[in-house]
Formats: C-alpha cells, sequence, structure tokens
C-alpha cells in the first residue's frame, strides 16, 4: 500500500478509488497481519474443547471462528481511532490510514461498528446467556483502547477482552460458566499481559515521549522478573485448569513446552532489543497452539480408549 501512498497524497479519503479505499480498509483491520486473531482464537479453542468435553459443537465452533476474526479486527479499527493523534508519533505506528489521513476517522467507526454488527449476528445464533455476554465482549473491545490514557495496565484490560471468549464458550455449551472457566480466563487473562509488555516493550521509548501508558513503563527496569512471574502464575494456573477437567499426560506435556517457551521468551527479551521483543510477542502463538494441540490430543485418546 506504501507505493500507491505518493500517487493519492493530497486527494481527500472519499476520492480514492474504491479498490484502494478497500485496501486501506484491510490495512486498518490487520487483515495482513493475523497474530492478534490468533492469540484471541486460541483461548477461545481450550475453552470450546474443554466445555465440549473433547467434542464441542461444530457450527458453534464454527461461530466462534468467524467472531474471534469480526472482533480482532473490530478492536484494530477502534484501537486506531483511539490512537489517531499519537500513532504518526510513534515510528512503529507511523503509516498506519488514520496516522497518514488516507482512512478518516468516520470511516474507522463506520468500520468498528459494521464488524460489531456482523459479530453479534453470529451470536444470535447461540443462547440468551452467550447473547448477554456479548455486549460485554463488545464494551471491553471499545473501551480498551482508551486506557492507555488513564492507566498503566491497559493490558489488564486487553487480556479481559481477549479472554472473554473463554466463559461465552462455556455458556454456549453447557449454558454455566463453572470453576474451570473461570480459572482459564484468569490464565488468559494473564497470559495477554505477559505478551502485549513484551508488545508495549518495542514502542516503550516513544510512548514515554508522548505520554502513553504501559505494563512496560510501569515495570521499567523489573519488567524481565515481572513477565517470568507472571509466566509461572500462568503455568500454576494451566496446571489447575488440567486438574480440574481431568486431563492427562498430553496436556501435561503441552504445559511443561509451554513452560520452555517461556523460557526461550526471557532469552529474546533479556536485552531488550526491540525486534527480540516482537519475537517474543510472536512467540506467543506457538504458545496458544502447542496447548490447543495438547489438549487436542488428550482429549483424542480418552476417546479412542
Amino acid at each position: 500500500m506504501s507505493d500507491q501512498m505518493p500517487r493519492y497524497k493530497g486527494l481527500p479519503p472519499q476520492a480514492l478509488p474504491w479498490v484502494t479505499r478497500f485496501r486501506l480498509y484491510m490495512q486498518l483491520i490487520r487483515a495482513d497481519r493475523p497474530i492478534g486473531i490468533y492469540l484471541l482464537l486460541w483461548p477461545a479453542l481450550w475453552a470450546l474443547w474443554i466445555a465440549g468435553d473433547g467434542q464441542p459443537t461444530w457450527w458453534i465452533v464454527l461461530i466462534f471462528v468467524l467472531g474471534t476474526a469480526l472482533m480482532r479486527s473490530a478492536g484494530c479499527a477502534i484501537n486506531d481511532y483511539a490512537d489517531r493523534h499519537i500513532d504518526g508519533d510513534v515510528e512503529r505506528t507511523a503509516g498506519r490510514p488514520l496516522a497518514t489521513g488516507m482512512v478518516t476517522p468516520k470511516e474507522a467507526l463506520g468500520v468498528f461498528v459494521a464488524l460489531c454488527l456482523l459479530a453479534f449476528v453470529l451470536v444470535l445464533f447461540l443462547n440468551g446467556l452467550t447473547i448477554a455476554n456479548s455486549f460485554v465482549a463488545v464494551a471491553l473491545a471499545a473501551i480498551y483502547p482508551f486506557m492507555k490514557r488513564y492507566t498503566h495496565l491497559p493490558q489488564v484490560v486487553l487480556g479481559m477482552a481477549f479472554g472473554w471468549a473463554v466463559p461465552m464458550a462455556f455458556t454456549a455449551l453447557q449454558s454455566q460458566i463453572p470453576l474451570v472457566a473461570w480459572v482459564l480466563f484468569s490464565a488468559t487473562v494473564i497470559w495477554a499481559v505477559i505478551y502485549d509488555t513484551m508488545y508495549a516493550m518495542v514502542d516503550r521509548d516513544d510512548d514515554l515521549k508522548i505520554g502513553v501508558k504501559s505494563t512496560a513503563i510501569l515495570f521499567g527496569r523489573y519488567d524481565r522478573l515481572i513477565i517470568g512471574l507472571l509466566q509461572c502464575s500462568m503455568i500454576a494456573l494451566l496446571i489447575w485448569v488440567g486438574e480440574l477437567a481431568g486431563r492427562g499426560v498430553a496436556w501435561d506435556i503441552g504445559v511443561a513446552v509451554a513452560a520452555g517457551l517461556f523460557l526461550f521468551q526471557q532469552y529474546l527479551i533479556k536485552d531488550r532489543d526491540r525486534k527480540l521483543c516482537f519475537r517474543g510477542f510472536l512467540n506467543n502463538n506457538l504458545v496458544g497452539l502447542l496447548l490447543f494441540v495438547a489438549l487436542f490430543i488428550d482429549y483424542l485418546q480418552v476417546s479412542v480408549a
């Protein structure tokens, strides 16, 4: 898209060809960077497999997969709307469509609303309790981008937004939210604080200059230590999830491998290098994937036996 920007420089967004505008919208919702979808999807799949005792209803799984993609995309749009006045001052975000003026704030809000409505249509195929919980999901997605102006803990709100699919999965399949759901939700919130703090470490110098708050700034020189403590806490919670859900060796191995990946992430961020911190953030996709594979195999072994 950057090669087209000089060509259309000076034109109002409404004057751009529709193909170009569509590509800008795809850039706005990070369609070319699906990492956020994956990080939102893995906890939902963990919850669906546990709530469904290894055999979740296939169409409910499909609804959650599509809903995850839509809500993450909506989150990107509202995030860029919230950051439209500061993204231009941050090296990593200066080229975003709103920051460059090639997408208007009104358009970004329109994309956010449209995607939320599409996600809500999907939720209407689920039960009433899940529909009610979907309003919490939208509220969390909407307020998260603004939290970095008021608190150093926006990552906690992000974790709640990303983790809310967990209780929704249980209400969709069991019409209740048992203890195991809340323990898994807590693990997901902590996980988001872990990987998004690494992400915030990439922008820490820029954020300090423009006055944006984050856990990376709050933790300061103790960032690696606190991330390590959070990683230990998440592993402990995942072990508890396995006990509550009656999981076996495959799950235990998956949790152990996740712990090993956390150690690797500590190695990556040891010098707080921007590129390596970003690699640490991305490595969490592998954590989520391996935990799901472990859970899938664990339930498969039980069904075969």
